[in-house]
C-alpha cells in the first residue's frame, strides 16, 4: 500500500515538473519577443502553437452549436444512438461525423451508394433528349415487347417432333400435343409434322395409327389446315418408294389412312379426284384405290372407325373372347403358328392371354380325337418358347379350366380323363410346371 502512494505522489511530481518547464518555455519566447532577440526556429514554433490554440477555440464553439441546433421531431438529439452507450454515434448512420452542420441525414437520407430516392419518391416520365447521341426518332413512341421464337428448320423439325409424337403413343392426350406444337415456331413446315407423324404410325402398332388418325382429326381446323393436310399426304404419296423398304404394306396402311381422313374431314372429298390419270408411281396408285375402296364401301357411315380397329385393352371383353376363338378356329384349319401368333400380336392384350388358353384346353376338351390335342400342344408349346405367354398368364389359363371342370364335364363326361392326358403331355413338353400338373382335379 505504501509503495503504490509513492508511485502516485511521484508522478504528480512529475507532471508539476513538466508543467512548470512548459510554462518556462513561454516565459522565455515571451521574453524574448519583448527584448527582439527571437531566433528563426523559435519565431516559427511560437506561431504554430498559436494556430494551434486557435483551432481547438474553434472546433470547441462549432460542436457546441451543432449539439445545440440538431433535434429531431420527437425532441431527441440526432446526433447519437440513444440505445449506444455514453452517447457513442452509429457508425452505420448516414449522418456528417465531422462535427460540421446539423447533423442530419444527407440529401434527406435519399444518398448513399445504391440508393434510388427517399422513401416514397415517385419519378416521372422523362421525355427523350433530342440532343442524347442514343436517340433515335424512329424508336420513339409506344414499345412494346414480345417473345420471339426462331422458327425451326428442316433439319431440327424431326428432332423435335419424333418425342413428341413418341410420347403421344404413350398417353393418347391429343391437348398436350397441342399445346407443345404452340410452343414450336414450325413457320412452313407445319405441314410436315402430319407426314411425320403419320410415317413414325406405320413401323408401329395398329393402335398407333388408330391414335394418329385422332391426333390429325382434332388438330384439323385448329393448327393445320386442309391445304396443309393435303400437302402433308401429297408428300406421303411421293415417299411411298422409300418408305415400303422398312414397312412393305405402306401403301396399303397410307390408303386407309386417306381414306380415314376423309372420312373425318380432315381432307376434302375432292382429294382423290386431283389424283385421278395423273399418277406414275404404282405404289401411290395402289394406296389411292385402297382409300378409294375403303370409301365406296364405307359410303353411308360418317366416320371409318374401325379402319384400325380398337387398340388393346380399349377393345370390349367380349370383342376379344370372339377374336380368339376365331384365331384358335382358324389354326385348327390352317395349322400356321406363325400366323396365329401375329394375329395374337396384333390384338395387343398381352394382360389378357389366359383367355387364349383357357379357350384352347376348352377346345381340346370339347373336340374329338386326337388332332386337336395334338396342335393346341404344339400351338401353346410355341408361345411359351418365344415369351408370348407368361408362366402367369399360362398357369391362370389352366387354372380357370381346373375350377370350372366340374360344369364341363356335364357337357363332357369324358372331361376329367382327358384333362388329365392333355396336362401330362403338356408338362413332358415343359409347357406347363410340375406344380400346376399336381394340382389338376381327378374324379
Amino acid at each position: 500500500m505504501f509503495f503504490k502512494v509513492a508511485q502516485i505522489i511521484f508522478k504528480v511530481f512529475h507532471c508539476e515538473k513538466l508543467f512548470l518547464k512548459a510554462t518556462d518555455d513561454d516565459d522565455s519566447l515571451n521574453e524574448a519577443e519583448v527584448n527582439g532577440n527571437w531566433t528563426p526556429q523559435e519565431k516559427a514554433l511560437h506561431e504554430a502553437r498559436l494556430k494551434a490554440k486557435a483551432k481547438r477555440r474553434l472546433r470547441k464553439s462549432s460542436s457546441r452549436n451543432s449539439t445545440s441546433e440538431s433535434f429531431s421531431e420527437s425532441g431527441e438529439v440526432a446526433g447519437g444512438d440513444p440505445h449506444s452507450p455514453k452517447g457513442k454515434v452509429n457508425t452505420n448512420d448516414r449522418k456528417s461525423r465531422t462535427g460540421k452542420g446539423r447533423g442530419l441525414p444527407k440529401k434527406g437520407g435519399a444518398g448513399g451508394k445504391g440508393v434510388w430516392g427517399a422513401a416514397g419518391m415517385v419519378y416521372e416520365d422523362e421525355e427523350p433528349d433530342i440532343h442524347d447521341p442514343n436517340y433515335d426518332e424512329s424508336y420513339q413512341g409506344d414499345t412494346v415487347y414480345e417473345t420471339v421464337v426462331p422458327e425451326i428448320d428442316e433439319k431440327e423439325l424431326e428432332k423435335m417432333v419424333n418425342p413428341i409424337v413418341q410420347e403421344y403413343f404413350e398417353h393418347g392426350d391429343t391437348k398436350e400435343v397441342q399445346m407443345l406444337l404452340k410452343e414450336l415456331n414450325l413457320g412452313q413446315h407445319k405441314y410436315e409434322f402430319s407426314s411425320l407423324a403419320v410415317s413414325l404410325s406405320l413401323e408401329g402398332k395398329a393402335s398407333h395409327r388408330e391414335l394418329t388418325s385422332r391426333l390429325l382429326s382434332d388438330l384439323s381446323g385448329k393448327m393445320l389446315s386442309q391445304s396443309e393436310m393435303g400437302r402433308a399426304f401429297d408428300k406421303m404419296l411421293k415417299e411411298l418408294p422409300d418408305l415400303i423398304l422398312d414397312t412393305p404394306d405402306a401403301p396399303q396402311m397410307l390408303g386407309q389412312f386417306i381414306a380415314r381422313a376423309i372420312a373425318d374431314h380432315v381432307l376434302p372429298m375432292s382429294f382423290l379426284d386431283c389424283y385421278k390419270g395423273k399418277v406414275d408411281c404404282e405404289h401411290a396408285r395402289v394406296a389411292l384405290d385402297r382409300a378409294a375402296v375403303l370409301l365406296s364401301m364405307k359410303r353411308e357411315m360418317v366416320r371409318l372407325d374401325n379402319v384400325w380397329g380398337v387398340g388393346g385393352g380399349l377393345r370390349p371383353v367380349k370383342h376379344l373372347i370372339k377374336e380368339m376363338n376365331l384365331l384358335l378356329k382358324e389354326y385348327l384349319i390352317s395349322g400356321d403358328v406363325s400366323e396365329a401368333e401375329h394375329c395374337l400380336r396384333d390384338l395387343e392384350v398381352p394382360h389378357f392371354h389366359h383367355e387364349l388358353v383357357y379357350e384352347a384346353v376348352v377346345m381340346v376338351l370339347e373336340s374329338k380325337g386326337d388332332t386337336a390335342t395334338s396342335m393346341m400342344m404344339k400351338l401353346l408349346q410355341s408361345f411359351w418358347k418365344t415369351g408370348l405367354i407368361t408362366v402367369d398368364q399360362m398357369n391362370r389359363g389352366f387354372q380357370r379350366v381346373y375350377d370350372e371342370l366340374p360344369e364341363i364335364s356335364l357337357d363332357v363326361p369324358h372331361a376329367h380323363s382327358i384333362m388329365e392326358t392333355f396336362v401330362d403331355l403338356c408338362y413332358q413338353e415343359s409347357v406347363i410346371t410340375k406344380q400346376l400338373r399336381d394340382a389338376c382335379p381327378s374324379r
